[in-house]
């Protein structure tokens, strides 16, 4: 989703007007001449070569708005631009399409944060996190529902994180605007380190470009978007910006734990399957919220569960009936399917036959949506319902206020996705920190992060989980966090929230209000730490886990 799970990626492309230069509204900018000057070349160029390419000189249109924030009205600068990327002998290597927004007036950038934002995939652009969660503008949503087509509602976000930091938004080389350079081919930045890379030397051109290296520094990942950000924050620590904090949105740090074999994924989803279940009133004796349900999940799927599966086939006919007697209890399912499953029930057939008896499937990415499938019969759900109800009000809401609002226009296509395009496969091998251990054959970011927090004891990790993501199961990010190493001072550092909603948790107006909440009074936290440089010890963040349980 946006946020992109390899298998379910989309490959569409949005073609923008063709103004070739990318305009400023009056008294935008005074770089405009040299702007102007560097595309024209461009344009030469791309006249002889018959196709357009993206620029080598940094491009930028500026506007200036006023937003709604929880703080009153916000006047701000919008930046639509791109970076250049250099490697180590200065040779532009990629331009990075990105979107800035940046609060006025500010006097001590001290004491004002600067948050990338990036999706996942891999191979997805941010598009899903530009338009859907913190920016000054968001899709107006409501949660669960399937948008209706054009025209859509766009409009002021008074959820904008902009009353607390100044916000970028970057896409991934090879989606949106951002492409390969020079010799290299977008392909070449197709892999777990190679994507890493790219992503740091992005974040530091735009904090060298605007001055901001005394500034507090955020990265927000979402989905894939997790993985990199694990990678992120040892490598930019390791290239010289330690960060003050990460954000990580419906995570998957540990690739390896879906490999056949492991009974550990099975765990995992359960709490999922149980809310689900609670949702879509399958439950025979459902408490009165989902937070009572999934904690009574999460205790038996650690405990009698996990102790059932470590036996594998030792184990006795009368402990299995129990557990799946005990499991269907949980989850809505008939014990009979259960057992014919071998209590290992995957993703895909739970999402079928949960809702069997009305012929309807739940989503994935959000589990409750439901669809129908031609076969009712059939053992995996034919699409995804969850994803495709939002997909063309995001696409559609973005081509028209990048061009009407933010005012840059390219013949670029707009890659929403990478994901099938030709030649797209991704290298998931890893060279994660800490030296002998060999590169991972798939990554487990896990030990990135374990390694940046022992070293930085200021940086801090917030894991906001929605409670019916299925591709991104809460109860897995619990288990890769509580299994880093940290000693309780570091520990300490690691926030949970959890909320009602799926994978884009930000989709339910209910949740984004939440989510808000509950970020404001962290990155109050990372000013505070920031302006006093003593690690603080905030227990109540740190433990808790109760839905939307933040300050207020």
């Amino acid at each position: 989703m946006r946020i992109r799970l390899p298998l379910l990626a989309l490959a569409a492309a949005i073609a923008l007007p063709s103004l070739a230069i990318a305009q400023d509204k009056p008294g935008k900018t005074d770089d405009k001449s040299a702007v102007a000057k560097g595309h024209e070349q461009d344009k030469e160029d791309d006249a002889q070569a018959g196709w357009v390419k993206p620029p080598v000189m940094e491009q930028t249109s500026v506007t200036h708005h006023v937003a709604t924030t929880h703080a009153g009205p916000m006047k701000y600068t919008a930046t639509a631009g791109t970076l250049t990327i250099r490697d180590d002998d200065a040779k532009p290597i990629a331009s990075v399409f990105y979107v800035a927004y940046t609060a006025d007036g500010v006097k001590d950038y001290k004491r004002r944060p600067v948050t990338f934002f990036y999706n996942g995939g891999p191979g997805s652009s941010t598009l899903w996190l530009h338009m859907g969660s913190f920016a000054p503008e968001r899709v107006q949503t409501a949660s669960p529902e399937y948008i209706k087509p054009a025209p859509y509602a766009f409009g002021p976000n008074p959820e904008t994180l902009l009353d607390k930091t100044d916000m970028v938004f970057v896409d991934a080389i090879g989606t949106g605007y951002s492409r390969a350079l020079g010799d290299k081919k977008d392909k070449d930045f197709w892999g777990v380190d190679q994507d890493a890379d790219g992503f740091a030397r992005a974040i530091m051109r735009y904090v060298t470009k605007n001055a901001r290296w005394q500034s507090p520094k955020v990265i927000f990942g979402e989905s894939y978007g997790t993985t990199r950000t694990g990678a992120l924050t040892y490598l930019l620590q390791d290239r010289g910006m330690a960060l003050n904090g990460a954000v990580i949105l419906s995570s998957i740090l540990n690739y390896g734990i879906r490999q056949p074999g492991f009974d550990q994924i099975y765990i995992n989803y359960l709490p999922s399957f149980a809310a689900t279940a609670w949702y879509h009133h399958k439950l025979a004796n459902p408490p009165a919220d989902v937070a009572t349900v999934v904690e009574q999940a999460k205790q038996w799927a650690s405990g009698p569960y996990a102790a059932a599966l470590a036996q594998g086939s030792a184990l006795d006919p009368q402990t299995r009936a129990q557990i799946a007697q005990q499991m269907a209890a949980l989850t809505g399912l008939s014990p009979q399917f259960i057992l014919d499953a071998n209590l290992r029930v995957d993703l895909a057939r739970f999402q079928k036959e949960l809702l069997r008896d009305q012929r309807l499937t739940v989503g994935r990415y959000d589990s409750r949506y439901t669809g129908i499938d031609a076969d009712a019969a059939g053992e995996r759900p034919e699409y995804d319902a969850s994803d495709t109800a939002i997909s063309g009000a995001f696409i559609a809401s973005f081509n028209d206020y990048v061009q009407r609002e933010l005012n840059y226009r390219t013949d670029m296509p707009y890659r929403v996705s990478a994901y099938g395009l030709d030649g797209f496969k991704w290298d998931w091998t890893h060279d994660a920190p800490g030296g002998g251990r060999g590169k991972q054959a798939a990554p487990d970011v896990a030990v990135d992060i374990s390694a940046a927090m022992r070293t930085n004891p200021y940086l801090h990790l917030l894991s906001l989980n929605g409670y019916y993501d299925m591709a991104t199961p809460f109860f897995g990010t619990e288990y890769d966090l509580h299994h880093m190493g940290l000693e309780s001072a570091q520990a300490q550092n690691i926030a949970f929230r959890y909320y009602p909603s799926g994978h884009m948790a930000y989709l339910n107006p209910d949740a984004l209000r939440m989510m808000h909440r509950d970020l404001a009074a962290w990155y109050d936290e990372i000013v505070a730490s920031a302006s006093s440089n003593t690690p603080p010890v905030t227990p109540a963040m740190s433990r808790g886990h109760a839905e939307g349980n933040g300050p207020n």
